[in-house]
């Protein structure tokens, strides 16, 4: 098994006000200290400090979201939205979406050209792509449930923004990958696109941004979705053929859920609702999995790997038929995660070879797939939790940065189905549940999920990746559970991803070759990729002791307050 070890970097840079140290800790264990886990250490810092102020969990996941929104920007957002799934330490439960909305100007076949083909550049590139963000609003919906004001919580990324920050090597490499891009989408200079190509080490300032922030920290959310800033978004989307106007920005409300619980083994598992397949999903692929007792099995060994795939061979099928924005559809929740149903749906497993995908929905074909999200994992001293994900949807989202603002858009709009039965960029397939419409959410597979153990946070886990979230979270929680792995292996054990169209399972390139080659001998068929996800994960004991650690597939990075 591949291992992976804290790494530190140590960015020297004379300027002394900027942020040039950078210090990426994979794995943390302590007791009785808050702990932050995200995607990029300086934003896992913005949170710890907030902690060490007196701030609790969700003081901290908004200080870590806007910091993010600055140093992560291909996925970190104050432009695309996300969900939070908390559980207070007086055994509170609650979630928050602020998933993006269509435009009231969207409409059902606004991706389809005059031959009856969807145009997906459209949905995923440039101002049409991009939905109503949501996040700002998501920030101060969370304000109800932290201690510090938000002046407070947002300053850290203020200052990240105005002084200015040291480059990462795979921020470097990411940024001149899209340079073509953000050329292509953006028609005035974007602090983005330099001459010559970004390197590790170098600054990156964005005064733009800051004096956004600026705004909000003033005038409050308003400071987003009304006045300057509302003004300058609508202006970028006159650019080009964007549809989202100020009564569109005005109007976007947060929306408060009841979270999605269900039992698994001795763990209560609280996970996110609709517009998330997520949850949905997680309680299928766990329940059907224990129908084959899981346990006895090793680790990725080709039985464990067999009945995990199927298990999310049918999920996934469900997911295209059945799940949408609960406020504009009939919500089949509990069917669909019930027992009985689900025995039914697991009559077909077999040992002895692969199911056909056919048998559980229509073959179509499908395009190449790309992923970016991004997850935070938290829990304070006093025992309360919290686990967030956001998005942009693609990397850097619709790569429009919003002139005179500075951050980017999201390209929410392709994760509606944007023609029945087309797939969106992840390969995913949707049906009528998930037809654009607006003011509608786009059905999304961000899982954040907090499990509890004698009603208290065991773990918090979550991870990026498109469709293979709802994968990934499902096996993380298996390796522990089941497989009884520690937070480490969990993490960073070889992952796998199966979403019933494309037949393909992909796997991580040292996924191990003998599963490999057992299941190819039952009608398998395998794609190797370069990674899955990126996963945050918190263990804590029943002695209170914390286990954290952040994936080692990128610049993921554990801070304690």
């Amino acid at each position: 098994m591949k291992k992976f070890i804290a790494v530190i970097v140590l960015i020297s840079q004379s300027v002394s006000a900027q942020f040039t140290d950078i210090n990426i800790i994979k794995e943390v264990k302590v007791k009785n200290k808050g702990i932050v886990v995200s995607a990029h250490p300086l934003a896992s810092e913005a949170g710890a400090k907030i902690l060490k102020m007196g701030g609790n969990a969700y003081d901290a996941a908004v200080a870590t979201q806007y910091a993010l929104a600055v140093v992560y920007p291909q996925a970190g957002n104050i432009g695309g939205g996300g969900f939070l799934v908390g559980v207070k330490n007086n055994g509170e439960k609650f979630t928050l979406d602020y998933r993006e909305t269509a435009p009231q100007k969207a409409s059902r076949d606004m991706y389809i050209d005059k031959n009856g083909k969807a145009n997906t550049d459209l949905s995923q590139n440039g101002r049409l792509s991009v939905g109503v963000p949501g996040s700002i609003a998501g920030f101060y919906a969370t304000l109800k449930h932290c201690k510090l004001p938000m002046e407070t919580l947002i300053q850290p990324a203020i200052d990240l923004a105005e002084q200015g920050f040291a480059v990462t090597q795979l921020e470097a490499d990411f940024l001149n990958k899209h340079k073509e891009a953000f050329q292509k989408h953006n028609q005035s200079p974007i602090v983005f696109v330099k001459s010559q190509p970004w390197k590790e080490g170098d600054i990156l300032i964005q005064k733009e941004l800051a004096e956004t922030l600026k705004l909000i920290q003033k005038s409050g959310a308003k400071g987003f979705y009304q006045g300057k800033t509302a003004q300058l978004i609508v202006a970028e989307m006159k650019r080009g053929n964007g549809i989202i106007t100020l009564e569109d920005l005005k109007n976007y409300k947060v929306a408060e859920r009841k979270a999605l619980e269900f039992k698994y083994k001795d763990n209560d598992v609280v996970s996110m609702p609709l517009p998330s397949s997520g949850g949905i999903l997680l309680a299928q692929m766990l329940t059907m999995s224990g129908f084959e007792k899981l346990e006895k099995y090793q680790q990725n060994s080709s039985q464990a790997v067999q009945i995990m795939v199927e298990a999310e061979r049918r999920a996934y099928a469900d997911r295209a038929e059945y799940m949408g924005d609960p406020d504009f559809i009939q919500d089949k929740t509990s069917y669909l995660i019930s027992k009985d149903y689900l025995k039914n749906r697991w009559k077909s497993f077999s040992f002895n070879k692969a199911t056909p995908s056919a048998e559980v929905g229509k073959i179509i074909t499908l395009p190449k797939e790309s992923m970016q999200t991004t997850h935070i994992s938290i829990i304070d001293k006093e025992g309360n939790a919290a686990s967030v994900t956001t998005t942009l949807n693609g990397y850097y989202g619709s790569k429009v940065v919003v002139t005179g603002a500075g951050f980017f858009l999201n390209d929410e709009m392709d994760d509606f189905s944007i023609k029945p039965g087309v797939p969106n960029m992840f390969g995913a397939v949707g049906g009528e549940a998930n037809a654009i419409q607006p003011n509608k959410r786009m059905l999304s597979s961000m899982t954040p999920t907090i499990l509890l153990k004698n009603g208290k946070p065991y773990m918090v886990v979550g991870t990026p990746g498109g469709t293979t979230i709802s994968t990934s979270v499902f096996q993380s929680i298996v390796n522990v559970v089941d497989f009884k792995q520690n937070a480490n292996i969990s993490v960073n054990a070889p992952k796998f991803h199966h979403q019933w169209l494309p037949e393909t399972i992909k796997v991580e390139t040292n996924f191990p070759e003998a599963t490999i080659n057992e299941l190819k001998s039952k009608g398998y068929t395998f794609e190797s990729v370069d990674h899955i996800g990126k996963t945050e994960m918190i263990l804590i004991d029943d002695k209170g002791s914390i286990h954290a650690v952040a994936d080692g597939r990128g610049d993921d990075s554990v801070a304690v307050e």
